[in-house]
């Protein structure tokens, strides 16, 4: 979207089957700076000065930010121009971005079927072409999820490197803003706006999971991690000191406890402002007893250790984004959507998801490479040296354009 004078009738018309976006600024101009020229769309948990603050909890309908999330700061004097607020997850915890508040966001690819989460409409804007790149938001994977279902290109940088500033947080430990593009000069473009980007370190090595960790994954998701592994030559294995589903599980339990904590005062006083089923998975940490939340901690802790002493031997880590494509809005989540995804964010490490194939209706499916802490540069080079081999990027159709 290089032309500067934004069509917003045309643009929320095509929107509306998608139901992408929750707010437009129809204010929004671009400014100087080397992102002048390109429009970018902000996840409603990362406020935006002016525009409703809701963290896609119905409560916070009203909550208006009084100011600019420093992400979306840095993005404004660099020259973007930020269109609005994109749908979501209830408070960033779910899987599908059906939410309950604000509607579900369907996937541009196939509608009737969800773009992932927590950060889908992140993804699903994207992709259609609604804007040109988007910020999300990833606590075990809800950057990398939705752009794997959605064919896009999606960045969780290393713990810390870009400020958690005016996030609604769902787990301080294990939250990461990244962005959402079509292009990896794009995901570049804005992450070395959004960050203090280091000198690239060459990743000469590659490591697989011993047997994906005993995760089952669709057919075309193995074809075509297993194609990735032979183009990258990579043969080293490792695995980890417990199984990836009880992994996961202790980085939900993490989330689940922070966010009860968080939204207390809203609980308290709007009890109807957040969906029953956020309530449910908000009593998941607070009812885990005392010993298993030590187990919980003890379990997040080694596996940290474990992932980036594999990452500082071999360089990277390679892993299937999802185990799955996208699934229908009335199919249940799959328990297992977040296992691959999950070791980054515990381990503090950067990691890319990569459009790597399509399965034989349509969906795209993606890889991942996990990196060195910092060498979120490293990681991008080693992602296009393998994007043009795969060349797997693919625009749903129609697709917007401004």
């Amino acid at each position: 979207m290089n032309n500067l004078m934004i069509r917003w009738n045309d643009l929320k018309a095509a929107d509306a089957e998608l139901n992408a976006f929750v707010d437009f600024d129809e204010s929004a101009r671009p400014g100087e700076g080397p992102l002048r020229g390109m429009t970018i769309g902000i996840k409603a948990n990362i406020a935006v000065e002016g525009l409703p603050w809701t963290g896609g909890i119905g409560g916070f309908r009203e909550r208006i930010a009084t100011r600019d999330a420093d992400a979306v700061a840095r993005l404004r004097a660099a020259g973007a121009a930020i269109i609005g607020t994109l749908n979501m997850e209830e408070a960033a915890l779910g899987a599908k971005t059906d939410n309950p508040f604000f509607g579900a966001t369907q996937n541009p690819h196939r509608i009737g079927y969800t773009p992932g989460g927590s950060s889908g409409g992140s993804a699903a804007a994207v992709a259609a072409g609604l804007c040109d790149v988007a910020l999300g938001t990833d606590t075990m994977g809800s950057v990398r999820i939705p752009a794997a279902y959605c064919g896009i290109y999606g960045l969780k940088p290393t713990r810390g490197a870009i400020s958690q500033d005016g996030l609604e947080i769902a787990e301080a430990t294990l939250d990461s803003i990244g962005p959402m593009a079509r292009s990896l000069e794009e995901l570049e473009a804005c992450s070395q706006v959004l960050m203090d980007w280091g000198g690239a370190q060459a990743i000469e090595n590659i490591a697989l999971l011993e047997n994906l960790g005993g995760v089952e994954c669709e057919p075309p998701v193995l074809e075509n991690y297993r194609k990735v592994s032979a183009f990258l030559n990579a043969t080293d294995s490792f695995s980890l000191p417990y199984p990836l589903t009880r992994i996961r599980y202790a980085g939900f339990i993490a989330t689940s406890l922070a966010l009860s904590e968080s939204l207390t005062e809203l609980l308290a006083t709007d009890p109807n402002g957040i969906s029953d089923h956020l309530k449910f998975l908000l009593s998941f940490g607070p009812d885990r007893s005392p010993s298993d939340l030590a187990e919980d901690r003890m379990i997040l802790a080694e596996v940290s250790e474990a992932v980036n002493a594999v990452v500082d031997q071999h360089g990277a880590i390679l892993l299937p984004t999802a185990p799955q494509a996208a699934f229908s809005h009335t199919d249940r989540a799959p328990a297992n959507q977040a296992d691959f995804t999950c070791l980054a964010n515990i381990a503090g490490l950067p990691a890319i998801s990569i459009p790597a194939g399509w399965n034989d209706s349509g969906l795209p499916v993606a890889v991942q490479l996990i990196g060195a802490a910092g060498n979120e540069a490293g990681l991008l080079q080693l992602a296009t040296r393998l994007d043009k081999s795969l060349s797997a990027y693919r625009q749903p159709s129609p697709f917007y354009r401004q």
